[in-house]
């Protein structure tokens, strides 16, 4: 039974398919290559034997008393070594004047044995072959044929030992068989190497896809082969898309802030005049609608951009410029301002403009509350970016903590602000699979730490 996990692999495919037909196509050859040579010797085999048997038919003739001799001896040595596994006899047949006698005459290779030979008769010139039983019980491959010399008829045989075709063809398997493993084996290692190779480019199109989530990267880019360029230029296009669609999202969040602030503060300035009911209802409403919108479109941009693959910001410009800004905003508080080094390799996994909105609210909170310090730092942890935020303020007790995340909870009324930005910062670093914590800081007064995808 093949796991789940091989069945699923291309490689294993492709492997697969190639060693069957390699082994398929190993063993066809052998079995084919195999019985051609055999049915080659086999036919030099019986070749050779007709030889011998012309020779014999050659050289027969009668003496002075009518006895069959050879007028010289057949050429082959093995005709004259006792069992040399090439034999020649001679047989009278029936049908003559002289009584048919077998074996009258045989080689010196039978010794003293004769051929038993299958009854029949050729007729005169004929050729017939058969396979009949030899010395030592040995099977022989024999021809025969029938020749008239004046009065008499006689049958002439030639046998071999069926060994002298079996065993050439039996090495030739042997060292066909060892050459084919050997093949098979190039081949296997042939089509593995070729897997390998040909998919490469595939690992490398996973490993752009990869820096490309991670925010390395906006685009794939690399030298991909042809087959693989139109996957990637689509990709490519695909992303493309979706920044625009995130873009477009951004700025119809954009426009819709504006056209429902613009009548907000036209409700706003017109309770301002009055001091009664109404116009204190009107008001109070009319700022509760303000948060709900500031809140609920920076989470809905958040969301757009945080499935955007390619996003990422350095963090050293960010908080660099999100400081000065807030230098600026709360000029009058004459706070003392101390960031960490923070190197080129802090890069946050999401968009910029998102990290700047968690930033800007963790830091403008920091510095509501500050006495007259505020701390920043940033590293990273178990691949994950990890900053700091401190101020020397009052700090917030540990059974407030949790609800000061909550949307509209604010930790003091006396400070101005909307009691969103801690929310507003738990909810987009959630969407990016962080989150906020809130501690005691070492300045003595609270610790903001924020937790984002880092670029690894």
């Amino acid at each position: 039974m093949i796991p789940a996990t091989l069945r699923g692999s291309l490689r294993f495919r492709l492997l697969l398919g190639t060693l069957f037909w390699i082994v398929a196509s190993i063993l066809a050859a052998g079995w084919g290559l195999g019985n051609l040579f055999r049915q080659h010797v086999e036919s030099q085999f019986h070749a050779q034997l007709r030889t011998h048997l012309d020779q014999l038919t050659a050289q027969v003739t009668l003496d002075d008393a009518g006895r069959p001799v050879l007028a010289t001896s057949l050429s082959d040595p093995r005709f004259n070594r006792p069992l040399g596994g090439l034999y020649w006899q001679i047989d009278r047949l029936a049908g003559t004047d002289i009584p048919a006698s077998a074996a009258v005459l045989r080689s010196r290779s039978l010794w003293d044995q004769v051929l038993r030979v299958p009854a029949d008769t050729p007729v005169t010139g004929d050729v017939h072959q058969h396979r009949i039983a030899g010395p030592d019980g040995a099977m022989l491959g024999m021809v025969e044929r029938s020749v008239a010399i004046n009065a008499q008829r006689l049958r002439l045989i030639v046998a071999a030992d069926e060994a002298l075709m079996l065993e050439p063809a039996a090495r030739f398997n042997e060292e066909l068989w060892l050459a084919l493993g050997i093949l098979g084996l190039g081949l296997a290692l042939a089509a593995l190497v070729q897997v390998f190779v040909g998919l490469a480019p595939l690992r490398k199109l996973r490993d752009a896809l990869g820096r490309v989530r991670s925010g390395a990267m906006r685009r794939m880019e690399g030298d991909f082969p042809a087959e693989i360029m139109p996957l990637v230029e689509e990709f490519n296009t695909v992303l493309a898309q979706n920044a625009e669609v995130v873009e477009r999202a951004r700025t119809q969040a954009g426009n819709l802030a504006h056209a429902l602030k613009t009548p907000l503060s036209v409700l706003a300035n017109a309770a301002a005049g009055k001091d009664d009911a109404l116009a204190r209802l009107v008001a109070t409403q009319v700022e509760g609608a303000r948060k709900q919108v500031d809140y609920h479109l920076a989470r809905a941009q958040a969301a757009a951009a945080a499935r955007l693959p390619g996003a990422r910001a350095v963090l050293g410009p960010v908080v660099d410029g999100l400081v000065r800004a807030m230098q600026r905003i709360h000029a009058g508080r004459n706070l003392d301002w101390v960031v960490r080094p923070m190197p080129a390799t802090l890069v946050f996994r999401g968009e910029e403009q998102d990290l700047q909105e968690m930033l800007g609210n963790l830091l403008d909170n920091a510095c509501k509350w500050a006495a007259s310090r505020v701390e920043v730092g940033a590293g990273i942890e178990q691949d994950r970016l990890v900053i700091h935020v401190d101020d020397d303020g009052k700090g917030i007790a540990a059974a407030q903590r949790q609800a000061t995340l909550r949307r509209g909870v604010r930790a003091d009324e006396q400070v101005p602000g909307s009691g969103l930005g801690l929310a507003i910062v738990d909810d987009l670093a959630r969407m990016y699979g962080g989150g906020i914590v809130l501690a005691d800081s070492p300045l003595g007064g609270l610790r903001t730490i924020l937790t984002l995808p880092a670029v690894q």
